[in-house]
């Protein structure tokens, strides 16, 4: 499905897991450090699935609100999104990711908020990216 481009950015990482990872703009600088959990030293540092974590809490906030901007349920200035992101390897070889979002919407009765979010769930460009490929859980709280 062609995509009509409206902004790119650009970022480059260095020693992979355990080094840096910078935007091209200089935006945006980050250490990375492998997990323990994963094999790593641990410590201060992000990891891959930090950001990933990061990124699709953001962007499916701002999903809602999009969705929202269309239609009678508002989004409360204290909405939360959540994304717990794991990984590990899969039965098929190689590694994979799983995710899972908590939504607050304080104040919002839970059928329009459960509406909202299966919305913005068909909006959202990670939600997009991941459908078919991950197993996506979506929890009103």
């Amino acid at each position: 499905m062609p995509v009509d481009v409206k902004y790119t950015t650009r970022a480059t990482a260095t020693g992979g897991r355990d080094g840096s990872a910078r935007t091209e703009d200089g935006s945006f600088e980050v250490k990375l450090t492998v997990p323990k959990e994963l094999g790593g030293p641990g410590g201060p540092g992000a990891n891959p699935e930090i950001l990933f974590a990061s990124g699709y809490s953001a962007c499916f906030l701002g999903a809602m609100k999009a969705v929202a901007a269309k239609g009678p349920t508002k989004v409360p200035a204290d909405t939360t999104v959540t994304a717990t992101v794991g990984i590990g390897p899969r039965s098929e070889g190689g590694f994979g990711i799983t995710a899972a979002l908590e939504i607050s919407l304080p104040g919002v009765p839970k059928a329009d908020a459960e509406a909202l979010v299966a919305q913005a769930h068909q909006v959202c460009p990670y939600s997009n990216a991941t459908r078919g490929n991950v197993d996506v859980k979506l929890t009103v709280v």
